[in-house]
């Protein structure tokens, strides 16, 4: 089996080093503009085989045909934020990036599955989703579990247990207007609202929806460690058809009256690539915040259309 990363940055070096460390595939390929770049981190990863015993090929490089016959592909370049930017700030310039790095990557791997990282990213994963031409459960964007991840560091933190302990979902955008559902965290089977008080979970929820942004402003960078992880993470789900149930962005095709857009949902996910969505009895509260969050999605792929329209 084969993996490709696009974009030889933080997140996708991070994302290759940990797929090889996981030694599911025979080989790991990393592809960036800079072939130096691309050559030199895998290079540095392979290095690292015998200490962290991985039998994994990693090579890297810009040309494309590296990546001819990969099975899940994940595309992490583009344009990183600064402080001051948000997501959203990027629209343009990479959606541009992702919609000619998918052309690529069909061009080599008309078979494969496809997992966006690149910001903004539920319209990115729109992008190559339009681009690519694949099944919608072919395509989906590396998000919920990302955002769950820092959801449950915060609340171990605030709760001292482990994270192995703590179950949760979080679901929406990958932004200000994701939405947290402490009614489905756990605690060792203990809902959360039972140990925390609201104001407590509120603010770990805040903290969560601006986390990429408080690592912006602490580094001057977007974050890579937890992103590349998190991708990785997804793709073992996938290579092991292992049915995890994982929140992703994915194409929504009517479930909660949303549709034609990609929206952070819980997935079971597995080799053919998004098996089922999985639809939670929300309450009004939680529903009208899914909506907001889908309203957002649908109003930044139309600002998309536009300034592209306006540019051509």
């Amino acid at each position: 089996m084969k993996v490709t990363v696009v974009g030889a940055g933080h997140v996708g070096a991070t994302a290759a080093d940990c797929l090889a460390r996981k030694d599911l595939v025979d080989e790991v390929v990393l592809i960036d503009i800079v072939e130096g770049l691309a050559k030199g981190k895998a290079l540095d990863i392979q290095e690292s085989a015998p200490i962290h015993l991985f039998d994994t090929r990693v090579v890297g490089g810009s040309d494309y045909s590296l990546t001819r016959d990969s099975d899940v592909c994940i595309i992490t370049a583009g344009r990183p934020r600064k402080p001051g930017m948000s997501r959203d700030d990027l629209l343009t310039i990479n959606a541009g990036i992702v919609r000619h790095i998918t052309e690529q990557l069909v061009t080599y791997s008309p078979n494969t599955i496809l997992i966006v990282v690149t910001n903004p990213l539920d319209v990115m994963t729109y992008v190559a989703y339009m681009t690519s031409g694949f099944p919608s459960h072919r395509v989906m964007g590396m998000a919920g579990v990302l955002d769950t991840a820092r959801y449950r560091a915060f609340l171990a933190e605030a709760l001292e247990v482990s994270v192995k302990d703590i179950q949760a979902l979080i679901l929406g955008t990958h932004g200000d207007t994701m939405v947290p559902l402490p009614r489905f965290t756990t605690v060792a089977g203990t809902p959360v609202t039972d140990l925390l008080p609201a104001d407590t979970i509120e603010a770990i929820a805040q903290r969560t929806r601006f986390g990429g942004g408080e690592i912006v402003e602490l580094m001057g960078t977007s974050a890579w460690y937890a992103p590349g992880a998190a991708a990785a993470e997804m793709c073992e789900a996938i290579l092991k058809d292992s049915n995890r149930i994982l929140p992703a962005s994915v194409w929504m095709t009517g479930q909660y009256g949303i549709e034609g857009i990609f929206l952070g949902m819980p997935i079971k996910l597995g080799r053919s690539g998004v098996k089922d969505i999985l639809e939670l009895k929300l309450n009004d509260e939680e529903l009208a915040a899914l909506k907001k969050a889908g309203e957002h999605v649908r109003g930044m792929i139309d600002r998309l259309a536009e300034l592209e329209a306006q540019q051509s």
